[in-house]
């Protein structure tokens, strides 16, 4: 994991937009998968809209394209040929509740160990 996003998760500082749990419908440490693409993660920040690169926006196929004003998750995110950090609407994610801990290798620098479908944080939230 890139030391400095974990920095900024760590301190609070600018781009660790942290929702609430109430206001987001998953929340930090929760097993994810994708509706549409074959992969699941575990969620470590949220984002109250979409806060990526209008590239980055603009790069998915318009007939495919969630909506900006809704919360955004990223991911610690597998599939059967990788491990990655993901970026993802929430209208395109649904509960992972297989039970299966995610293998993603950057998992133990943000989160203590799976327990009962979901990772606990390391740390406090402001």
């Amino acid at each position: 994991m890139d030391k400095a996003l974990l920095q900024r998760l760590l301190t609070g500082g600018r781009g660790c937009n942290v929702m609430m749990k109430t206001l987001a419908k998953y929340h930090l440490g929760q097993v994810v998968r994708h509706k549409k693409h074959p992969f699941r993660g575990v969620i470590f920040d949220v984002d109250p809209e979409f806060s990526n690169t209008d590239e980055w926006y603009e790069a998915i196929p318009e007939d495919s394209r969630p909506i900006k004003d809704q919360p955004y998750y990223h991911l610690l995110a597998e599939n059967d040929q990788s491990y990655y950090v993901a970026y993802v609407s929430e209208q395109n994610l649904i509960a992972d509740y297989s039970g299966e801990p995610v293998d993603h290798p950057d998992i133990p620098d943000l989160f203590g160990p799976f327990q009962d479908g979901t990772y606990p944080l390391h740390f406090q939230l402001n």
